[in-house]
C-alpha cells in the first residue's frame, strides 16, 4: 500500500536531511506506528505520506514515495484526498466549517458522495468516537480533546484506504484515548485500513501496532523486537528491563503475569517513603476523612462530588495559600462549565487536574489566570483577584501556558521571542535563551517558531512564561508532543521550581507525568471537583487515571519505575 524507495527529505535552511535514505513497506491492513525522539522527522515522514511534503511544506524531497500506487511527487494532496486521510499535531488547522456535524460531512461533499451515504457516515462517526452529545456545537467552544476527536472522525468518514496521523491521542483523557485506538483497530481489522501514526505516550498505543518503525535508523520490526532497543520506551517495558524479563511485555496484563517475584521483592518497602521528601515540600498536611458508614477517606463534598482527602489546618502549621479558590462557579453561555470549586495551593507544591476532555480543566486555568471572569465565588492569587487586576502587575504573580503555543509565541525567530521575553519579565538578557537551551537543546536561533515541532514550540512558550520566574505556574497539557526525554528535561525543571517554592499547577491527560511529578491531584466531573488527595491514594485507586507501574504492582503503591529502581 505505501513503498518508500531511498527518500531523503532536506529543508532550505538544515545543514542535515530531516529525512535519509528511508526504504520501507507498508502492506495493506497493518498499523504501523513511528517512534523515535523528537525532530527525527516522523512528521515529515507522515507528510510525505499524504504529499504535504513537499508540495505545502517547501525543501527537496528526492527519491519515491508511492500509496496505492499513485506517486506523490506527481500527485498533489488534493489528487490523494480520496486515499489518504491525514491528522496533524494541530487539528485545529483542518477545520473548514463551524460545527461538529458539518465538519464530519465536508470531507465527503468535496468527494461527491450520495446525501443518503454521508448520512450514514456522520452517524457512525458520532457514535463511534463518542461525539453524539456535541454534534451541534460550534467547534470554537470545544476543548482541545474535543477538537481532536472531531478531527479524527472528519478523516474518518470518506472512508480513505490510509490514515495519517500525527499524534492521535497527544489531547485525549485516557478513556477518549482508548475508544480512539479501538475504533483505529476496528478499521485495520475489519475494512483492511492501513494506518500510520506517530505518538510519544507509547503505553497508550505500543500495543495495539502490527509494525513499529525506529527513526532516525529507519529500522522496522514487531514491537517486542524494536521496543528492545529503542531509546524512547513506555514505562512498562522499563520496568521489564529493570527486572530482566524476557521477552519484554508489552501491556500491562504480561507485565503483571510475571510481577510475583518482584512484588515479592518490593513486599514490606514503603513507596510513600520514598516519595516523602515531595511530598514534605508541600507545606499543607493531608488528613482523611470518612464519611460515617462510607469507605474510609470518602465524604461529601461541598458541590456534592467526593472529595478524597480535606486538609488539616491549624493556625500554627498552615501557611496563607498562594491560590484560594471558593465556591467558583463559570457559565459560558448555556453551558455550567465550573460551579462551586474550592482549591488551595500552596508555595512549593505541584497540582495536577486531572479528568475527562471538556470536564472544566482549561476553564479553570484561564479564570486562575484572569481570562474569564467567575460567575460567583471568589479566585485569589497571592491576594490579588485576577480577572480586576491590571495585565502588568498579574503577569508578575502568575503565568499560564496555555494547551495552543502559537497563543503566546509571535516573533520570527527563537531569538526574538527570548529577547522579547527577556525585556516583558525585566530580567537580564539571555535568561531566556538559557531556559530554551536547558529544556531544547539544539534548537538554533534563528529558527522560526512554525517550523519547531508543536512539542518543541509548547517547550518554547513554557520557557518564554518561566522567564518572568511567576510565583504561581499554570500548564495546560504540558507535555504534548514530547518525548520521554524532554518529558523528563520538564520535570526536572519543575520538581526545581517547586523546590524554590513555586506553585505548580498543571492540566493533563498524562498520568505518567502526574506520577512523577505531583503532590495532589484534583479529578474534576462535569466542572465540579470529584477527588482531591495526595497522587498515590487518589491515582492508585482510579483505573483510568492509574499509571502503569501502578497497575502492574498493585495493591502496592508503587507510581514510577524511578521509586521502583530506588527500592531496589
Amino acid at each position: 500500500m505505501i513503498r518508500f524507495e531511498n527518500v531523503s527529505v532536506r529543508y532550505e535552511d538544515d545543514t542535515e536531511p530531516t529525512l535519509r535514505g528511508v526504504d520501507l513497506t507498508v502492506p495493506e491492513g497493518e498499523l504501523v506506528l513511528l517512534v523515535g525522539p523528537s525532530g527525527v522527522g516522523k512528521s515529515t515522514l507522515l507528510g510525505a505520506v499524504s504529499g504535504l511534503v513537499p508540495h505545502f511544506t517547501g525543501g527537496t524531497l528526492t527519491g519515491r514515495v508511492t500509496v496505492d500506487g499513485r506517486d506523490t511527487r506527481t500527485h498533489p494532496p488534493r489528487e490523494l484526498a480520496d486515499v489518504v486521510g491525514t491528522v496533524g499535531q494541530d487539528p485545529s488547522a483542518h477545520f473548514v466549517t463551524d460545527t461538529v456535524e458539518d465538519e464530519l460531512a465536508y470531507g465527503m461533499e468535496s468527494l461527491g458522495l450520495a446525501p443518503a451515504v454521508m448520512r450514514r457516515r456522520v452517524e457512525e462517526t458520532l457514535d463511534l468516537l463518542g461525539l453524539a452529545e456535541l454534534r451541534d456545537r460550534p467547534i470554537a467552544t470545544l476543548s482541545g480533546g474535543q477538537r481532536q476527536r472531531v478531527a479524527i472522525g472528519s478523516v474518518l468518514t470518506p472512508h480513505p484506504k490510509v490514515l495519517v496521523l500525527d499524534e492521535p491521542t497527544s489531547a485525549l483523557d485516557p478513556s477518549a484515548a482508548e475508544d480512539v485506538l479501538a475504533v483505529l483497530q476496528r478499521l485495520v481489522h475489519d475494512l483492511g485500513t492501513t494506518v500510520l501514526l506517530a505518538e510519544h505516550r507509547l503505553e497508550r498505543v505500543v500495543q495495539y501496532a502490527d509494525q513499529v518503525l525506529l527513526l532516525p535508523e529507519g529500522v522496522m520490526g514487531s514491537p517486542a523486537e524494536i521496543m528492545a532497543v529503542s531509546p524512547v520506551h513506555p514505562p512498562v517495558v522499563a520496568l521489564g528491563r529493570l527486572a530482566g524479563w524476557e521477552p519484554l511485555p508489552l501491556t500491562v496484563r504480561d507485565a503483571r503475569r510475571r510481577a510475583g517475584e518482584l512484588k515479592g521483592r518490593l513486599e514490606g518497602r514503603d513507596p510513600a517513603g520514598l516519595l516523602a521528601g515531595l511530598r514534605d515540600s508541600a507545606p499543607p498536611a493531608f488528613e482523611a476523612r470518612g464519611s460515617g458508614g462510607g469507605a474510609p477517606g470518602f465524604g461529601k463534598g461541598r458541590g456534592g462530588g467526593l472529595n478524597l482527602f480535606k486538609r488539616r489546618r491549624t493556625e500554627s502549621d498552615t501557611p496563607t495559600p498562594l491560590l484560594h479558590v471558593e465556591a467558583l462557579a463559570v457559565r459560558r453561555g448555556r453551558v455550567e462549565a465550573l460551579r462551586r470549586i474550592d482549591l488551595q495551593v500552596h508555595a512549593g507544591e505541584t497540582v495536577a487536574l486531572m479528568g475527562r476532555n471538556g470536564a472544566g480543566k482549561s476553564t479553570l486555568l484561564s479564570t486562575l489566570v484572569g481570562m474569564i471572569a467567575p460567575t460567583s465565588g471568589t479566585v485569589r492569587v497571592a491576594g490579588r483577584v485576577p480577572h480586576t487586576t491590571a495585565p502588568g502587575e498579574l503577569i508578575r504573580q502568575v503565568g499560564l501556558v496555555p494547551q495552543e503555543p502559537r497563543d503566546l509565541l509571535y516573533a520570527d525567530s527563537v531569538a526574538a521571542e527570548c529577547a522579547a521575553a527577556d525585556a516583558d519579565a525585566g530580567t537580564a538578557p539571555g535568561t531566556c535563551r538559557a531556559l530554551v537551551s536547558e529544556l531544547l537543546p539544539g534548537v538554533a536561533d534563528g529558527t522560526h517558531p512554525r517550523d519547531l515541532s508543536e512539542g518543541q514550540r509548547l517547550t518554547l512558550a513554557l520557557a518564554v512564561v518561566l522567564t518572568g520566574s511567576p510565583p504561581l505556574l499554570l500548564l495546560d497539557e504540558p507535555t504534548r508532543g514530547l518525548d520521554y526525554a524532554a518529558k523528563a528535561r520538564l520535570v526536572t525543571h519543575l520538581r526545581s521550581l517547586a523546590a524554590d517554592g513555586h506553585a505548580i499547577v498543571l492540566a493533563t491527560h498524562d498520568v505518567e507525568l502526574a506520577a512523577e511529578l505531583a503532590h495532589r491531584v484534583v479529578i474534576i466531573a462535569d466542572g465540579e471537583v470529584v477527588a482531591d488527595g495526595p497522587t498515590a491514594e487518589v491515582v492508585v485507586s482510579s483505573p483510568a487515571f492509574s499509571p502503569q507501574v501502578a497497575k502492574i504492582l498493585a495493591p502496592q503503591h508503587w507510581l514510577t519505575v524511578e521509586q521502583v529502581e530506588e527500592a531496589l
